[in-house]
């Protein structure tokens, strides 16, 4: 009985103190207290003091790592220092918040900025002073390593379905559909699987349009640009470039990432 009115009393506790944060018309108010300003251009929005003085500004980034990954998190910059840029996660106060409260709930809660005195600017300075880490989960960890080897190889597809990795030939596309050439994307159906060789002709593996399956000629298999819902949604087709790039990785032989350029003996020629 004592367990249990010690718990209700806690639940009250944190209810009884818990703040009321609302914004309207660009006003941010603690507990109905009018305590800083806001303004927003896109996805970029900027927060002031109650003179209308800007603070400091956080921007959303939503972006693809790799295939189907995306990462969000929130750019912040002090107006008054522009030299340093953060990037770190926020969070919302539930599921179905939008930038502003989420912009707002992160100032107040998560990184104490704004109080009940307004914006406080010796907080906003120790945010800058130490960063807080982002926490990443183990996928978007992984997608992170695969997007900075991908950008090593520097692959591109020309306009006759050969792979290229930093302007070398390493391997083409057989079997491309009708769109090819005028579509960047691979939204045709087609009976037959659009193959991948390397630069010796030796089959690397296939992709299976109907399924968007990519898979190797060891067997290995992966689903292209899986759909998916709300914030995160991505394309539905994916592009050759990105074959090529997920083949590079589901086999590791088939394009090797080049970190020095080796040359010949350079000789220098003497007048006779």
């Amino acid at each position: 009985m004592k367990k249990g009115i010690i718990i209700l009393f806690t639940v009250l506790g944190v209810f009884l103190h818990a703040q009321n944060i609302k914004t309207k018309r660009g006003i941010i108010n603690l507990d109905g207290i009018p305590v800083a300003k806001l303004s927003n251009k896109s996805s970029e929005y900027t927060f002031m003091d109650l003179k209308e003085t800007p603070m400091y500004t956080i921007k959303f980034i939503d972006k693809s790592i790799v295939d189907s990954v995306r990462d969000s998190y929130i750019s912040v910059n002090r107006v008054y220092n522009r030299d340093k840029t953060i990037e770190i996660d926020y969070s919302s106060p539930s599921a179905f918040s939008g930038e502003e409260r989420s912009a707002v709930f992160t100032s107040v809660k998560d990184l104490k900025i704004i109080d009940n005195k307004g914006i406080n600017v010796k907080n906003l300075d120790e945010l800058f002073s130490n960063v807080p880490k982002r926490k990443l989960d183990a996928k978007t960890k992984d997608a992170y390593t695969i997007r900075k080897k991908i950008d090593k190889m520097n692959i591109e597809v020309n306009k006759v379905g050969e792979i290229l990795s930093n302007g070398v030939p390493v391997g083409y596309f057989t079997n491309l559909p009708v769109s090819f050439g005028s579509e960047e994307t691979i939204m045709d159906k087609t009976p037959i699987d659009i193959e991948i060789y390397d630069a010796k002709s030796k089959l690397i593996g296939r992709y299976i349009t109907t399924t968007k399956q990519l898979k190797t000629a060891g067997g290995k298999s992966f689903t292209i640009y899986k759909e998916m819902s709300g914030r995160a949604s991505i394309l539905k087709f994916p592009t050759y470039k990105a074959l090529a790039e997920r083949m590079a990785i589901m086999d590791p032989n088939f394009i090797k990432i080049q970190e020095k350029v080796s040359v010949g003996t350079v000789t220098k020629e003497t007048p006779n």
